[in-house]
């Protein structure tokens, strides 16, 4: 992508929120989390997170956004990148979408508003991986401006099988 093309924002579609999570928000945002572990499409982690790991995120001061419709349906959250100073402006991003959600727009509205939060804290770039069948999240991901810069191969096991994932990133600056 041309870096100095517009960015492809989703339209907000009717009866759609999106907004900064709140505490009430945290049991929903961890059924959302657990049916992505659920599903082995999207993460390496194994063990369900819980309302309290959620919170813990908010307390920590992580950048959340959820958006739905009757519900929250999903979540963008970033989270340090590492922790030397020098990759300060770094984030590392997670999007996740509830099964009854994927496919209606959810999840590109969250993270293309977890973008402003991004960018009002001074940070300039988002980062994450990707398992590479997991095409939806990839095309979600090409649309909003990021773009593939790698594979990361044999990244890690899940359910004892070697998984690769491919790296994203988008600048926002």
């Amino acid at each position: 992508m041309d870096r100095t093309e517009p960015e492809k924002r989703p339209e907000i579609l009717p009866n759609v929120f999106v907004r900064t999570a709140v505490e009430s928000d945290a049991k929903r945002i961890a059924e959302i989390y657990n049916q992505g572990i659920e599903d082995r499409v999207a993460t390496f982690q194994t063990v369900a997170r819980s309302e309290a790991d959620i919170l813990g995120w908010m307390a920590s001061g992580f950048p959340l956004v959820v958006s739905g419709g009757d519900m929250v349906m999903a979540f963008a959250v970033a989270q340090p990148y590492r922790s030397s100073p020098y990759y300060e402006g770094v984030r590392e991003f997670s999007i996740y979408v509830a099964r009854d959600g994927r496919g209606k727009g959810y999840g590109g509205i969250a993270l293309s508003s977890l973008f402003d939060e991004v960018r009002a804290r001074g940070w300039w770039k988002l980062v994450s991986r990707v398992f590479p069948e997991n095409l939806a999240s990839r095309k979600l991901l090409a649309r909003l401006g990021f773009r593939e810069v790698g594979t990361y191969e044999k990244h890690g096991k899940l359910d004892g099988a070697w998984r690769d994932v491919i790296i994203v990133e988008k600048l926002l600056v």
